[in-house]
C-alpha cells in the first residue's frame, strides 16, 4: 500500500499491466504455489548449465554461485571494493607479489565442516588442473607456476608438473599464502570471482565413493548433495522452473542476511518476465521487452545505466570467406549499430566500434576504423562505410564480376532481442553486400557447445567484465585462450597482452592494452555492436541491490525496505519548479512487506558501521 500522493501515480501505471495481459502463465504460477512463496523472487533467464564454480562461464550461473558460495573476499554492492569474506583479513608484500590470507575460524560449510586454507589449495588445484578443462583457468595464471601447471599436459590429460611448483600454499589450517608472478592490481577482485570459489573436498570424496566412473561429477552438484559455504544453500531445484535458495544458518555472517528464502526462476521470454513482475510473482527482472522500454522509462523502478559489458559477434576465421579480413571488415562496417540501439535495445546502449566498453577510467578505447559518427552525421558516415565495405568485398574477389558470396549462418541463443539483432545484420548484409545470412537459434547449452567447438560461422556473443580492468576483455583473444572461440591468432597481439601483464606502471600498462585492442579491431575476429546498459527493473522496496559498473548482484545484501525507508527514498527524487516529479520517477505499486524485512543484526534498518547497506540506505546515518 502506498500513500495517497503516490497511489494516484501508481494507478496511472495500471494500463501498462493491462496492455501486457498479465493473466497468463497460469500453469507455471499454479505449479509454483506448491512451494510456499519465497521471501524474494527474481528471474534468472535461461536454465543454468552447472553449479560447479570451476567450469561456470555464464551470467545466470554466476548469480546463483554468488548466493551459495563465498570466496576469500566479497564485494561492496556499489563500489565493488573487496571486503572480508572467507578471509577475515589479508596482507600484501611491498612488491605486490605475496598475499597472505587469514581464514576466519568461524567459517563453516553447510555440512558442518570448517572452511580452511586447505579447501582453497584443493579447489584451486582442481581449477588449474587440465583435466578439469576450466575455461577460466587463466584467471589464476597470475600466480607463480600456475600457467605451466595447466598447460604442461601429460599423455593422460593431467598435469606433468607437481602442484608444489605453483605459488599457492596452506601454511596452516587458517593461513593461505599466494605468490604472484607480477603485481596484479585486480587480484583481490579475482578472489571474489565465482570461478575462484572453494568447493568442499569431502563432498567430492563421498560422491566418488558412491558413484563410480564419471557419474560423481554430476551427482555432487545435485540440490540434495551439494555442500556450499555462502549465505544461502539450495533447498530444491526444478529444471526449467526454479531454484529455491534458503538461508544457510552455518554461514559465518548469517545474522546479516535478511531473506530466509529466494526463488530464481528460469524464464527466457522477456514479455513473460515483465508479466510476472507486474503481477507480483517476481520482484526483480533484468531483461525487458524492447517495445515497452519507452513506457517503462517513465517509472521509478526502471533506471538503466551503462555498465562494463560489450555485445558483439564472434567470427569463425578458419572458414572461408570469413578467413579473409577484408570480408570481416565489410561485415563489421555494414552493421547499422544505431538502428539496433535505437529501434531494438532502446535503453541506453551505446553504438560501439571497439571491444573494451565504456566506463573504464583512464583507458582509451581503440575502435575499428569507421566513418559513422555516433552523433550528428551518422547517416552520411554509415553510407560511406557501406561503400568501403562494397569495395572490400570486390577486392576480396566477390560480388559483381567475382565469385558469389556463400551463405553464412548467424548463431544466437534463445532470446527475442538476439533474434531481432541477428535479423538486422542479415538484412543489412543482404541489402549492402548481396550476402545471404540464415539465422540459427540454439538453446543455451547447445549454443555454448557450438561456440566452444567453433562450430558456427558468425555467433552472437557478449562479455561482461569479471573485474574493472581492460585485461578482463582483451586477454580473451590470446592464441589458444579458452574463451577465444574464433580460431584467431596473432603473435603481436599476444606479445602486447604479455607485456601488459608484466608492466607495473599503470599508464604504460594501459598503453600495451590499447596496442592490443588496435590489433583486434584491425583484424576483426569479432564484430563489435554496442556497449551495454543495464535493464534491471525492481521494486523500490528492495534494498541492497545497488547499481555498479559490472551489474553484479549480491543476495547477501538484499532486504525489504519499510514504508519509512521507501518514503525517505522517494523524498530524494528530483522535482520541477511546480513540485511535480521529474520525468522517469513515476511511483509504482510496491512488492514486499510494509514493515520491511531486515537482517537479525539490524532489525530496524540500523545497519552496522561496516555494513555497506548503511551507506546505501536513504535513512543512512540518521537511524
Amino acid at each position: 500500500m502506498v500513500s495517497n500522493r503516490f497511489a494516484a501515480s501508481a494507478r496511472r501505471a495500471a494500463p501498462l499491466a493491462l496492455l501486457l495481459g498479465v493473466a497468463l502463465l497460469a500453469g507455471r504460477i499454479t505449479a509454483g504455489t506448491r512451494l510456499e512463496r519465497a521471501d524474494f523472487t527474481f528471474i534468472n533467464g535461461t536454465e543454468i548449465a552447472t553449479l560447479d564454480p570451476a567450469t561456470v562461464t555464464g551470467v545466470p550461473e554466476g548469480r546463483i554461485l554468488r548466493a551459495i558460495f563465498e570466496g576469500l573476499t566479497v564485494k561492496d554492492p556499489e563500489t565493488l571494493e573487496p571486503l572480508p569474506g572467507m578471509a577475515e583479513r589479508w596482507a600484501i608484500s611491498e612488491d605486490g607479489l605475496d598475499y597472505t590470507f587469514h581464514i576466519r575460524r568461524d567459517a563453516e560449510w553447510s555440512n558442518g565442516d570448517p572452511v580452511t586454507a586447505h579447501d582453497f589449495t584443493y579447489s584451486w588445484e582442481r581449477f588449474l588442473n587440465p583435466k578439469t578443462a576450466a575455461e577460466y583457468a587463466y584467471q589464476l595464471w597470475y600466480v607463480e607456476g600456475a600457467k605451466e601447471y595447466t598447460t604442461d599436459v601429460s599423455e593422460d590429460g593431467g598435469p606433468n608438473r607437481s602442484f608444489d611448483t605453483v605459488g599457492i600454499r596452506a601454511i596452516d589450517d587458517y593461513t593461505l599464502s599466494v605468490r604472484l608472478k607480477n603485481p596484479t592490481p585486480f587480484f583481490l577482485q579475482l578472489t571474489a570471482f565465482y570461478a575462484l570459489f572453494p568447493v568442499n573436498k569431502r563432498n567430492h570424496d563421498e560422491a566418488k565413493r558412491d558413484y563410480p566412473g564419471t557419474e560423481w561429477t554430476l551427482q555432487w552438484l545435485k540440490a540434495d548433495k551439494i555442500v556450499t559455504n555462502g549465505p544461502f544453500r539450495i533447498a530444491e531445484r526444478r529444471i526449467n522452473d526454479r531454484i529455491r535458495l534458503i538461508k544457510n544458518e552455518t554461514y559465518w555472517d548469517a545474522d546479516s542476511v535478511a531473506f530466509d528464502s529466494i526463488d530464481a526462476l528460469a524464464v527466457e521470454q522477456y514479455m513473460t518476465n515483465l508479466n510476472l513482475y507486474l503481477q507480483g510473482d517476481a520482484d526483480w527482472i533484468n531483461f525487458i521487452p524492447n517495445q515497452l522500454i519507452t513506457r517503462l522509462l517513465e517509472r521509478e523502478d526502471f533506471r538503466p545505466t551503462g555498465y562494463f559489458g560489450s555485445y558483439f559477434f564472434r567470427v569463425n576465421v578458419t572458414k572461408p570467406p570469413l578467413d579473409d579480413v577484408r570480408v570481416r571488415r565489410a561485415l563489421a562496417l555494414t552493421i547499422d549499430r544505431r538502428a539496433i540501439t535505437q529501434s531494438i535495445t532502446k535503453s541506453g546502449q551505446v553504438p560501439w566500434f571497439g571491444f573494451v566498453p565504456q566506463g573504464m577510467v583512464g583507458y582509451e578505447t581503440q575502435p575499428m576504423a569507421h566513418e559513422a559518427a555516433l552523433g550528428e552525421g551518422y547517416t552520411e558516415g554509415y553510407a560511406r562505410d557501406v561503400e568501403e565495405a562494397k569495395r572490400l568485398i570486390e577486392e576480396a574477389g566477390y560480388g559483381p564480376g567475382g565469385k558469389r558470396l556463400p551463405t553464412i549462418e548467424i548463431l544466437y541463443n534463445t532470446s527475442e532481442t538476439h533474434r531481432d539483432i541477428a535479423e538486422v545484420l542479415a538484412d543489412s548484409w543482404k541489402r549492402n553486400l548481396g550476402l545471404t545470412a540464415k539465422l540459427l537459434n540454439q538453446e543455451w547449452k547447445v549454443y555454448l557447445a557450438s561456440q566452444s567447438s567453433i562450430d558456427y560461422d558468425v555467433s552472437r556473443s557478449a562479455w561482461i567484465g569479471d573485474y574493472l580492468d581492460p585485461n578482463t576483455f582483451l586477454d580473451l583473444f590470446v592464441t589458444g585462450g579458452e574463451n577465444n572461440k574464433t580460431g584467431w591468432s596473432n603473435a603481436e597481439y599476444d606479445q602486447a597482452i604479455a607485456a601488459a601483464k608484466l608492466e607495473a606502471d599503470p599508464v604504460r600498462r594501459y598503453e600495451y592494452f590499447e596496442q592490443a585492442e588496435q590489433i583486434l579491431m584491425r583484424e576483426l575476429p569479432i564484430l563489435p555492436v554496442y556497449s551495454y546498459a543495464t535493464q534491471n527493473i525492481f521494486t523500490p522496496r528492495l534494498g541492497g541491490l545497488a547499481g555498479n559498473p559490472l551489474d553484479e548482484m549480491f543476495p547477501k545484501w538484499w532486504y525489504w525496505r519499510s514504508d519509512e525507508e521507501v518514503r525517505a527514498l522517494r523524498a530524494t527524487y528530483p522535482r520541477g519548479a511546480d513540485g511535480e516529479l521529474a520525468p522517469g520517477y513515476q511511483p509504482v505499486e510496491l512488492h514486499g512487506p510494509r514493515k520491511g524485512q531486515y537482517p537479525k543484526n539490524a532489525p530496524d534498518g540500523n545497519f552496522r558501521e561496516q555494513d555497506p547497506r548503511r551507506r546505501l540506505s536513504p535513512l543512512g546515518q540518521d537511524r
